[in-house]
């Protein structure tokens, strides 16, 4: 499926990177009649298709910087013209954030949230003038996870996949947790949004949106635990979970199952959403002009 898709976005570029050319050289060869005027003097007509041409910005000669916020983070994005209507854009998010004291089944959990990504996208606008446009691209960078260690005071009660552990004092019940949101280090992404980084219309300052989604998979999670349970507030049967006693398999058999429910909750997470706003500004590094703007 790689491949088709890849044939289809490089055809696409090619098709909509010789228009600009074609317009150029139809104006070039084709220039509008001259039209006497009435006092002798000729006067040269400029079409349409030859005014179209001098506004429009040569391949590669516009560089355009922003930054915004995201899903993802922080972000900082570049781009560059392509033709008149596509860019080549990168973006790279960063964002970290700590969450404490969350209850989860009887434990106290601090967490922390770290997302870090990067990507490129090809932004393809159908109606170069206007800033709607779709934008398929890939996420090449993807660290995105959360992670999490509990603990259950001591003489707390747990509830692990229905059954009722309590944490011993001596040597209370303490859990970790990771939660990937990165299974697919690399995957395919899909925005739509409006605003052009680089306007076609001339200007600098830009305030792109955009929402879509990365095909990163279902999320994944693992959960370690340590510690010693009882069975009994009294703390009268208490064993380490990590033995080989009968508590300790009951335990672990708990656990699996709990974390096989939370990862089919999980599961219909298969797509990160993605929604961004931001601000860009644009600038000419290189032969701003058209071809037949240039030759005039």
């Amino acid at each position: 499926m790689r491949q088709p898709a890849l044939f289809f976005a490089l055809t696409l570029f090619a098709a909509t990177a010789s228009l600009p050319a074609q317009t150029t050289m139809s104006a070039v060869e084709n220039p509008a009649p001259s039209a006497p005027a009435s006092n002798g003097n000729a006067v040269t007509l400029v079409s349409p298709v030859a005014k179209a041409a001098r506004l429009s910005p040569a391949p590669f000669s516009r560089l355009a910087f922003g930054g915004g916020v995201s899903s993802m983070g922080v972000n900082l994005q570049t781009a560059v013209l392509a033709n008149r209507y596509m860019n080549l854009r990168g973006a790279g998010n960063l964002f970290n954030y700590s969450i404490n004291n969350v209850p989860v089944s009887g434990f106290k959990a601090n967490g922390k949230v770290n997302l870090a990504a990067a990507g490129a996208s090809l932004d393809f606008y159908p109606f170069p003038n206007h800033g709607f446009r779709l934008s398929p691209g890939a996420l090449l960078y993807n660290q995105n996870r959360v992670s999490a260690l509990g603990l259950a005071a001591a003489g707390t009660s747990i509830t692990i996949d229905g059954m009722t552990y309590y944490s011993e004092t001596s040597d209370p019940l303490n859990a970790s947790a990771s939660l990937g949101l990165n299974p697919r280090k690399q995957a395919f992404t899909m925005t739509t949004g409006w605003g052009n980084m680089i306007s076609r219309r001339g200007g600098h300052w830009s305030f792109p949106f955009e929402i879509g989604a990365a095909f990163v998979g279902a999320p994944t999670l693992t959960v370690v635990a340590s510690g010693s349970a009882c069975l009994d507030q009294a703390q009268t049967e208490c064993s380490s979970i990590t033995g080989s006693s009968q508590i300790a398999t009951s335990f672990q058999s708990n656990l699996t199952a709990q974390v096989a429910k939370w990862k089919n909750d999980l599961s219909p997470f298969r797509y990160y959403p993605i929604a961004s706003f931001g601000i860009g500004y644009n600038f000419g590094f290189h032969g701003e002009a058209s071809p037949i703007a240039r030759a005039r």
